[in-house]
């Protein structure tokens, strides 16, 4: 159903932001009145979408920031809202494979046995892009564009009742962490933004793994996600590479090439405090440099925050003291991470100190959203 509206400056000029919360969708059987209601509002997001507004909506993933992608100036909206990079090319969402034929030139039997192993799911492949499919602000000038298909429900009824493909980034200010709550969004963009559809909390946690696929049939990982290297090795024949960015540490220089994946050149999901990753073989010395560092800036008047997992946290003492699971059940810490660091954000820290991950399977995402929240500090023990 549609609710309040919000309304709230952020450096841009300022606009009434809708909210439609439709939960209801993901807790009631049966057609009932709430469930209309829901179904209705969808039907309202959609249109806004459709006539080049900007709208953001929940996937398996994180939130995401939708707009017509075929339409510049709706494009433009989401780069002027996020504060986003100009060379950051998005991230395109359809909600069947009708609409990928209109976007892309070509799909070679590597990508399409991807897709049917990983679609709908948080798996996103960078294809030849057909010219004039959509703007070339989604694609930032390149010849390829990145399509995903979500598996969240009501992405793909808002993608479906749009009638249009749906360019969605993160639904956060550049630089901040992902949202994985409507109300995330709502702190990030409220005033910003045409509209807000609440669907309750994402599931992944972290982004979409992005993938291209060469000519004799090798995946490079241009940013891991929610699909592990592991799984994608078990579907494809030609092998799985990681791409050499990844790789590379700290802030792209001026004048670099545009990144051919969101999340490749710029820091993202940094926290306002000013974060470190200590990283080790053996736990115990990590936890002793860790603490050591949060002592001394307790001493010198930081307001300290700490990121660990369940088998270390009683080694540990700080202000805000956040766990992100167990090291046996990664899946936890990928849920669990954005609202950490948006906690961390609402609790005043100033200093952070993290745990590293071992990053097999989905430890290699995790991974490097913590090397970007920290802008690359890591400190080996």
């Amino acid at each position: 159903m549609m609710n309040n509206n919000h309304n709230k400056m952020i450096g841009t000029e300022p606009r009434d932001t809708q909210w439609w919360d439709v939960t209801e969708l993901n807790e009631v059987e049966g057609e009932t009145s709430s469930l209309v209601e829901a179904h209705t509002a969808i039907e309202e997001a959609a249109a806004v979408l459709a006539s080049g507004g900007t709208v953001a909506f929940p996937t398996e993933t994180v939130y995401g920031l939708g707009a017509d992608a075929s339409n510049t100036e709706a494009v433009e909206r989401i780069f002027s809202a996020k504060g986003r990079p100009s060379d950051n090319p998005l991230i395109v969402h359809i909600a069947d494979m009708v609409q990928l034929e209109g976007l892309v030139t070509e799909v070679n039997e590597t990508q399409r046995r991807l897709m049917e192993a990983f679609w709908p799911g948080p798996l996103t492949l960078v294809l030849p892009a057909m010219p004039g499919a959509v703007s070339s602000r989604v694609t930032a000038g390149l010849s390829t564009v990145a399509v995903r298909m979500p598996a969240h429900d009501v992405a793909l009824q808002l993608i479906s009742a749009a009638g249009c493909p749906v360019a969605a980034p993160s639904a956060n200010r550049s630089g901040r962490p992902s949202p994985t709550l409507a109300s995330h969004v709502g702190e990030d963009l409220a005033g910003l933004i045409d509209g807000i559809v609440d669907g309750g909390p994402t599931g992944v946690g972290v982004e979409s793994t992005v993938v291209e696929v060469s000519q004799d049939g090798t995946v490079t990982v241009l940013r891991p996600g929610g699909i592990t290297a592991e799984q994608l090795a078990r579907v494809v024949a030609g092998g799985v590479k990681l791409d050499l960015a990844l790789q590379s540490s700290g802030e792209a220089q001026p004048g670099s090439p545009a990144p051919r994946s969101p999340g490749m050149k710029y820091t993202h999901y940094a926290p306002r405090g000013a974060m470190r990753i200590v990283k080790g073989a053996a736990p115990e010395a990590v936890a002793a440099h860790i603490q050591a560092a949060l002592d001394a800036a307790a001493a010198r008047g930081e307001t300290t925050g700490l990121l660990a997992f369940d088998e270390h946290l009683s080694l540990y003492h700080a202000e805000t003291m956040l766990s992100l699971g167990s090291l046996d059940s990664l899946e936890t810490a990928a849920h669990r991470l954005y609202a950490a660091l948006r906690r961390l954000d609402e609790d005043g820290v100033t200093f952070i100190m993290a745990e590293a991950c071992p990053e097999e399977g989905l430890g290699a995402a995790i991974m490097n959203r913590l090397l970007k929240a920290a802008g690359h500090n890591v400190i080996d023990v």
